[in-house]
């Protein structure tokens, strides 16, 4: 079997790529199309990066993140995406992804690294707590409605 290695996706070959793994975790997406479209636009709007861990040419896994900043959290690099193939899974390849991003955040002087997930994700946040990661907020939204031009 082929070695797995990190890196990151930049070209648009490379992020379509990454489309059927994203997929898994955000299914509303269309097409790779629909992806390219939204990583270029996450990564010159707020510095969104794409980490894929390559099994040869297939990404298997991915980490997309960018670094923030808010007054109560201070700096922290936080991640907005974080998938492994199903059949990759046990392989403690979530955690090389985490690792890469963490040491990447310390890189760049963050000294946090932060994500959300779903409230009713409790293998996801099994994952989170045996990485050592502590839930500290609950995070509250509502879809605004789209005022509809005349």
């Amino acid at each position: 079997m082929t070695s797995i290695t990190l890196r990151h996706a930049e070209t648009d070959g490379e992020i379509a790529a990454c489309f059927p793994t994203m997929r898994e975790l955000r299914p509303h997406l269309a097409d790779a199309a629909e992806l390219m479209e939204r990583v270029r636009r996450q990564r010159d709007e707020a510095g969104y990066r794409l980490l894929a861990a390559w099994r040869g040419e297939a990404a298997v896994g991915l980490a997309g993140y960018r670094v923030q900043e808010m007054l109560v959290a201070g700096r922290f690099i936080y991640v907005d995406d974080l998938v492994v193939l199903s059949a990759e899974r046990r392989s403690q390849l979530g955690a090389r992804l985490l690792d890469a991003v963490s040491e990447e955040g310390k890189r760049l002087n963050c000294p946090r690294l932060v994500l959300d997930t779903a409230i009713d994700n409790s293998l996801g946040q099994r994952f989170y707590f045996r990485y050592g990661m502590l839930a500290r907020a609950l995070r509250f939204s509502k879809l605004l409605e789209h005022s509809k031009s005349s």
